[in-house]
């Protein structure tokens, strides 16, 4: 190799949204390559503490370091292995402080690229930008406006994975999230939907995507009512979870109901088959958005005090011990009825749309209504359509991670 592109990112939706694109159009067509990928990951709020894991799934990069280490690099330029770099490079920002990436880069005394997706900091010192609209680079100090090329939005060029794929009639996907906060009440709640809808219409299949920070028995115990206590608020399915000779896993019902538990990541040509999706908010619903999969979007509250993924202060105020279950009880009612009092809106494409293109609830919702909800637009196709429709016109433009490349490329020379 005679040139290192260093990738600096966070948390697992960056990885999946911003990384894994990125480092496909790096690596599509380009063997054999003069370039070797290497990915560094800071600190994240939202951070699982198996962002390393995920990163080492996806194909392309060749070595990738943790963000426990992360800060003696920042610092002294030392990776935990002693990592060699080449004379000449470039590191490119998908997610985190973007000062971190001007830091590392003038140590390596490497060229920088920043993707913006809101804003384009530390002009002065960023070689390039790609900005996922005019609106960004129009934010930036004229003088620097050069630096700005409108690439577009990277979830967009999700959408490339399945362009030959049609939905199937009969998918339904459920999106648990992987933090305990929301495993806890929206996984026994999507599990009882689902019986609701596999009652009235036995032909349609489920499943679940495991997050690839979470093992699949990680997964499925907060369906248990003797682990999760917010469990009890619904139904005590008994299903249990088989393996087939292809190591696929499914949980099952002596009714018949069967969910299967997609472990492959990401598994973005699955999703988009699903006609329709129950989900919660956070990155996921941006996901789905880019894949132009309609969505019910929920938060049960069944339990205040069990919704704690909040981040900064918040997060620990709530996560306290002793004054974390009143304080979250307290913080979650505020929000929960300023939300329902405003009409504010918490799904990626309704924040976009600036209205709801996607249908959000929000409270202490029983099941079976969402389920009525969800067999009503499977009953009334042009319903799932419209929504198609209006996602894909909320989307932003498509062909950012080829750009970003190709932007790459240029510095190297």
């Amino acid at each position: 190799m005679t040139a290192d592109i260093l990738i600096l990112s966070n948390g697992p939706g960056e990885l999946a949204t911003w990384v894994n694109p990125v480092v496909q159009a790096l690596t599509i067509n380009d063997h054999p390559r003069d370039y070797r990928i290497s990915l560094v990951l800071s600190p994240c709020p939202n951070g699982t503490g198996q962002e390393l894991t995920i990163a080492q799934k996806i194909n392309g990069i060749d070595r990738a370091q943790g963000a426990n280490h992360f800060f003696p690099f920042l610092l002294w330029g030392k990776t935990h292995q002693n990592w060699d770099w080449c004379d000449r490079g470039v590191v490119i920002f998908l997610g985190g402080d973007q000062l971190f990436s001007v830091i590392i880069a003038k140590r390596l005394g490497y060229k920088t690229l920043t993707y913006g997706e809101w804003q384009a900091r530390w002009p002065q010192w960023v070689d390039r930008f790609g900005v996922m609209n005019e609106t960004v680079r129009t934010k930036m100090p004229p003088s620097y406006h050069h630096k700005a090329i409108v690439v577009g939005d990277l979830m967009a060029d999700l959408d490339n994975v399945h362009t030959t794929v049609t939905p199937s009639s009969s998918a339904i996907g459920l999106m648990p999230g992987s933090k305990p906060a929301k495993l806890a009440q929206f996984l026994p709640f999507g599990v009882e939907v689902a019986y609701q809808l596999f009652r009235h219409n036995p032909q349609l299949t489920f499943q679940i995507p495991v997050a690839p920070n979470l093992q699949v028995k990680e997964l499925w115990r907060w369906h248990d009512h003797a682990f999760n206590p917010v469990a009890k608020f619904f139904a005590d399915l008994p299903l249990e979870i088989i393996q087939d000779q292809d190591q696929h896993y499914f949980v099952h019902s002596p009714s018949g109901l069967r969910i299967e538990l997609i472990t492959d990541f990401p598994c973005y040509d699955r999703m988009a088959q699903w006609q329709c999706c129950l989900t919660t908010v956070g990155a996921n619903t941006a996901q789905l958005a880019a894949l132009n999969v309609p969505m019910v979007v929920v938060v049960p509250t069944q339990q205040l005090d069990a919704m704690r993924a909040y981040d900064g202060l918040l997060g620990i105020m709530v996560n306290l011990p002793l004054l974390g279950t009143p304080i979250a009880k307290l913080i979650n009612w505020l929000v929960i009825n300023y939300a329902l009092k405003t009409g504010k809106k918490f799904a990626w494409p309704n924040i976009w749309a600036g209205k709801e293109i996607v249908p959000e609830l929000m409270g202490q919702i029983e099941p079976a209504i969402v389920a009525n909800l969800i067999q009503d637009y499977l009953n009334h196709p042009e319903k799932l359509t419209k929504i198609r429709q209006a996602l894909k016109e909320v989307r932003g433009q498509s062909g950012a991670a080829q750009k970003l490349a190709t932007m790459a490329r240029e510095l190297l020379t």
